[in-house]
């Protein structure tokens, strides 16, 4: 293939894209991507799918990144596999000053991985709720666990002040 992951470095030779000799370069890849010392569990079947362009103002990515990530539960920390498919597209150089990364070591490759881990990073839900939660052990003497249901009853104090105003 005309790329590489190693590490956190997924390097994209140019060089044919560069002298005009092939219109695109054509990326089809299953990634495997170390996920230690993240709120990530793991990365599973995370493919990558697009082509790398050349134009005018520099180097343009059009690709779909997809997976399915691990996350532990909000409530049990329970692993949740949550499935993700997200769409980059953009100059790279644009895309990578983006979040912060203005070093161009080699001119006949360019390094995506960062544009990729950024979007991974990106899909990350705030909040990751099992379906498999039992709610009934979610309550205790006088405390429960809120979800988005949110029942209201009137504090009976308060009903007190109602008086009051009358």
């Amino acid at each position: 293939m005309i790329y590489y992951l190693c590490g956190d470095i997924m390097n994209i030779d140019i060089t044919k894209l560069k002298s005009g000799i092939e219109p695109s370069i054509e990326i089809n890849e299953k990634l495997n991507i170390d996920v230690s010392n993240t709120e990530i569990i793991e990365l599973k079947d995370v493919e990558l799918h697009g082509n790398l362009t050349k134009d005018v103002e520099g180097y343009y990515i059009n690709t779909v990144l997809s997976g399915v990530m691990t996350l532990p539960c909000s409530v049990t920390l329970k692993p949740v596999d949550i499935p993700f498919s997200t769409e980059i597209e953009g100059n790279v150089e644009e895309l990578l000053e983006e979040i912060g990364i203005f070093d161009k070591k080699n001119e006949n490759t360019i390094d995506i991985f960062p544009i990729i881990w950024e979007n991974i990073l990106m899909e990350i839900p705030m909040r990751v709720v099992s379906d498999e939660i039992d709610t009934n052990s979610l309550k205790g003497d006088g405390w429960q666990v809120v979800t988005g249901e949110v029942t209201s009853s009137p504090n009976p104090e308060l009903e007190k002040l109602k008086d009051l105003l009358k």
